[in-house]
């Protein structure tokens, strides 16, 4: 029959409650049809423009040349490649890995290498986060610290051996996210105030309490203290003995001097797009370990990030806090990649998660099993997307239905 060809490349949103999902869809001659999941709630408003831009570039092309439609894409987008365009280009070219890899009929870890490993273990993402913003899409609220030791717990009993929270703090007589790097609340300094340190601190010893010593902890600041209060935090939390600290910072040197001063490991880079904009990171040895969110860059092009960050003796690890499908793309990525430290996922879901995709994740004992079905093993719905109508407010850019 011959290679597919792709006949049309197309977008599709759905409602998930306090964010929306977006899916990017190609479809071939052969009625073979290449999806991925992408965002635009991150701080990524366009990326749908961006495909629906360029798609029609694709028609007539073959889906396993997904390089050289990747490097065509680049170069018509060269004066803009970056944020929400890189985003773009990402999509498509994850869409077309599904659609390969189902036209020879493997999994997508099998265009990648191969799987190294038939298991990968994950951490419990925004353990405490969502419950407490967005306890009425999530259950089981979360309002004081007793609420946290309780939380701790249930991630040690369902099998989790890690767990990734962020910062709270006590305000209005309940415990709220602290996000001034969002915006939320208001708070342009960035500053390491003494009531956020406290808090901080006590969130992170009632998880520990019900967790137990042996639950690995990780911390993500995000975007919300400058260098100087991120060593604050680094000098209170001397003595806790954290998995890793995660922190965004435009500055390589600025997160070398963080990795030195630091006796936990020092992840980042999340937010980073194409191979260029790591390398600085890498020359300066600013992490320990390379977050890459495949979703945004594309699979086969995080795999040549990840060559990189091996050559300079630094793991790497999927930022993935988004749908189903996302998960399972990252999860290639994690079964490829030599060097992998831990794979991020989200454990509470929104209602629609289960209905929406046609596999879930299977997650046994704190690891994830890799599928072995062709593509990225599972799919979205059409008929549940067209049953979820996208509203208004995509994610954290307009914080609807929010408890804060």
């Amino acid at each position: 029959m011959g290679t597919p060809k792709i006949t049309a490349v197309e977008t599709l949103h759905c409602d998930a409650g306090w964010r929306n999902y977006h899916f990017c869809k190609i479809s071939t001659d052969q009625g073979i049809v290449g999806w991925s999941e992408f965002d635009e709630g991150f701080g990524s408003p366009g990326v749908s423009t961006v495909i629906d831009a360029v798609g029609s570039r694709l028609h007539g092309q073959e889906v396993g040349n997904h390089e050289r439609i990747y490097a065509e894409l680049f170069a018509a987008t060269r004066p803009g490649a970056g944020s929400v365009v890189g985003q773009g280009l990402g999509a498509i070219e994850n869409a077309l890995l599904d659609a390969k890899a189902k036209a020879l009929g493997v999994p997508v870890y099998d265009l990648l290498g191969g799987k190294v490993r038939d298991k990968i273990r994950v951490y419990w993402s925004h353990c405490g986060t969502w419950r407490i913003a967005y306890h009425q899409f999530y259950g089981n609220q979360i309002t004081d610290l007793a609420g946290v030791r309780a939380l701790g717990e249930e991630v040690r009993d369902k099998g989790f051996t890690a767990l990734k929270t962020n910062i709270f703090t006590e305000w209005e007589g309940a415990l709220r996210s602290w996000a001034p790097g969002f915006g939320r609340p208001w708070n342009p300094g960035l500053n390491a105030e003494l009531p956020v340190l406290k808090g901080l601190a006590a969130v992170l010893a009632a998880f520990r309490e019900g967790a137990g010593d042996d639950m690995g902890i990780l911390l993500d600041l995000n975007f919300n203290f400058r260098t100087a209060g991120v060593l604050e935090i680094l000098r209170v939390l001397d003595d806790f003995d954290l998995f890793w600290l995660e922190y965004d910072n435009d500055s390589p040197e600025a997160l070398r001097m963080i990795r030195d001063n630091s006796h936990t490991q020092v992840a980042s880079l999340e937010t980073k797009i194409g191979l260029p904009s790591f390398v600085p990171y890498f020359r300066e040895q600013a992490v320990d370990v390379a977050i890459i969110d495949a979703v945004w860059n594309g699979t086969w092009q995080s795999m040549k990030i990840a060559a990189l960050a091996d050559a300079h003796e630094v793991h790497v690890a999927p930022h993935n806090f988004y749908g189903h499908l996302s998960t399972m793309m990252s999860a290639h990525f994690a079964a490829a990649v030599p060097h992998l430290r831990i794979m991020e996922t989200d454990i509470d879901r929104v209602a629609i998660d289960d209905e929406l995709f046609t596999v879930v994740p299977e997650i046994v004992d704190g690891h994830l099993i890799p599928p072995s079905t062709p593509g990225w093993g599972t799919e979205p719905d059409e008929a549940v997307i067209a049953a979820h109508p996208t509203t208004s407010g995509p994610g954290f850019l307009v914080n609807r239905r929010s408890s804060q």
